[in-house]
């Protein structure tokens, strides 16, 4: 299916005999400025730019507008953006497909009242229930003014970018390899959330299936090999912390390595497909199953017995493998498929990778100051958050990438450099799994975020009576003393991925502090993401509905569909809940 699109409608003052006439240049200047502003600053998961369409007309009233919305219809629009200079006709210009996500862009000039239409057509579309973003620049502009003024380029792009996110999502689907592992809520995957929430399919597929594709070699024998080669070319093995009467034998692990490898191409290509399996005769195999994120069991009927999915699960959401740099695919440990949906939002916004992690321990400056006679400094002052995954975690986390200023950083994949990708793989040791958890063995990836950087950390619970809820923390990765560092990581394992995460404080409920953080986390598990972008996320739930229970974003930040402060202004987030309530999931 083609990438989806952002649909431009010209709106105009139907009169003609000098009125219309005179608005035709301004009004569709406005459409193409922008659809440049979006094509040039926004790009889809795979890199390109984001496409927008106009209107092949200025909509002056109802037959112009049913002109515009049939070609739209083939060309795959997700979103609207109706723009104005001037007064049209409300109702008769509106966007009534209730299939696309709505925003109007009406100009702030006093010689032709575009503003007065952004206010009758959002009432319209209020009182229709169909949920539309205001978009109006805060200062008056001249009329021959063609720049679109920055606070309205935030608005374009944030919903543009939000908006994107949900198209892509749209008829993908969500592979559960395996059940539910160890109890974990998140695992029990939902079907009716992912569909009517997120517009995607759910598929099952039992773990026996990976056994069978390595057993029958039903995997690109070619490509295979090549994995291999780079595994003992660029994974370096770290310190095995098995007692020695309990180590496997070198040609055990030798055996998992080889499995693992064929494990991760197993993985790609149920979700993915591949059309190299069809030259092996494995025609319906080769198809995959559309998925855009999935997850796998592991523990513990796989792992009890077979090496765990440490690897694949590592390198499949990283952005970069065997073959360079690539998307990552979105795969959830233990198959939390909550927290899958989390880390496929924060990826489908920025391209780049999402990490996955246990939220493990808060650590308060008593609790180190007693366990290691040191005092925190700096960003780390008022304590952290210990994420740490049971062995798997995109190796992007570990900050050894670097923009142009030479500050680390997590890159959209195709922004990353070899330099890049090698200074990642040399961060990264890959230790034999611990056999007291990993029965059948395995390797871990174990790397230290040893980098301050900002970072957002989210998750999706689904909640009895409300359905699914959001939580946001921003903050940024803190770096501690070495003899710190060391003590926390041997209580945990050391031979798992580590990060410390300090969020941000507001002083208020749930940020009054960072035990308030970690006492309110909805579940065991979080993703986080590169950068601070909450903002994004909010606007990203209320386009699907989905209220945000807790967040530390400022307020003049926080951007939702018009018609949100009708459910109350002095108290957003009970009004957000209201919203989402009455307007319910957008795929009913």
């Amino acid at each position: 299916m083609p990438n989806p699109k952002i649909g431009i409608r010209p709106t105009i003052d139907g009169r003609r005999m000098g009125v219309r006439e005179n608005l035709e240049e301004q009004t569709m200047g406005m459409a193409n400025a922008a659809a440049k502003l979006i094509s040039e600053n926004l790009c889809y998961p795979d890199g390109t730019p984001v496409q927008c369409v106009i209107s092949p007309c200025t909509i002056g009233g109802g037959a112009e507008a049913a002109v515009c919305r049939e070609y739209f219809d083939t060309q795959n629009v997700t979103a609207t953006l109706t723009v104005t200079p001037c007064w049209c006709y409300g109702s008769e210009t509106m966007d009534l497909d209730p299939a696309t996500i709505k925003a109007v862009w009406g100009f702030n000039g006093t010689e032709r009242p575009g503003a007065v239409y952004l206010a009758a057509s959002l009432a319209g579309y209020n009182q229709r229930g169909l949920p539309a973003f205001s978009i109006y620049g805060r200062d008056v502009q001249d009329a021959d003014d063609t720049e679109i003024p920055d606070d309205v380029k935030e608005k374009i792009l944030r919903f543009a970018r939000c908006a994107i996110a949900v198209g892509c999502m749209k008829n993908k689907s969500y592979v559960g390899i395996g059940s539910v592992s160890m109890g974990i809520a998140g695992s029990d995957q939902n079907a009716l959330f992912f569909q009517k929430y997120l517009g995607m399919r759910s598929e099952w597929v039992d773990m026996t299936e990976v056994l069978r594709r390595i057993e029958l070699e039903i995997y690109d024998h070619e490509e295979y090999e090549k994995a291999l080669a780079w595994v003992k070319d660029k994974c370096k093995i770290g310190f095995d912390k098995n007692s020695p009467d309990k180590r496997q034998s070198d040609a055990q692990k030798a055996a998992g390595w080889e499995k693992n490898v064929k494990m991760a191409l197993i993985f790609r290509d149920i979700m993915q497909g591949n059309p190299k399996l069809a030259e092996l005769g494995r025609h319906e195999e080769a198809l995959g199953r559309n998925g855009i994120a999935g997850g796998f069991q592991g523990q513990r009927m796989w792992t009890d017995w077979q090496p765990n999915a440490d690897f694949p699960e590592a390198v499949i959401n990283s952005t970069f493998d065997w073959n360079g740099k690539r998307a990552p695919l979105i795969f959830a440990t233990e198959n939390d498929s909550l927290n899958g949906a989390a880390m496929l939002f924060g990826n489908l916004l920025t391209g780049a990778a999402s990490a996955f992690a246990d939220v493990r321990t808060y650590w308060s400056p008593q609790a180190v100051k007693r366990a290691t006679g040191v005092n925190l400094t700096g960003k780390a002052e008022n304590g952290f958050i210990h994420l740490i995954n049971s062995g798997a975690a995109a190796l992007d986390a570990c900050g050894k990438a670097t923009n142009e200023n030479g500050n680390p950083v997590m890159k959209p994949w195709w922004k990353m450099t070899d330099k890049d990708i090698d200074a990642c793989l040399e961060a990264t040791e890959w230790c034999p799994g611990d056999l007291g958890y990993f029965r059948g063995g395995g390797n871990s990836s174990h790397f230290n975020t040893m980098a301050e950087m900002p970072v957002t950390m989210t998750r999706i619970n689904l909640i009895d009576g409300i359905g699914p809820v959001m939580q946001i923390a921003e903050g940024c990765t803190v770096t501690l003393p070495e003899a710190v560092h060391k003590h926390i990581e041997a209580r945990t394992d050391p031979t798992w991925p580590t990060t410390f995460f300090a969020p941000r404080l507001t002083g208020d409920g749930a940020f009054g502090d960072v035990y308030s953080v970690m006492a309110n986390w909805g579940a065991n598990h979080g993703s986080f993401n590169y950068g601070h972008l909450g903002k994004d996320f909010i606007t990203l739930a209320s386009m699907l509905r989905i209220p945000v229970s807790m967040h530390n974003v400022s307020s003049c930040d926080v951007y939702r569909p018009h018609v949100w402060s009708a459910f109350g202004t002095k108290c957003p987030e009970a009004a957000d809940f209201r919203a989402c309530g009455v307007y319910g999931p957008i795929y009913k």
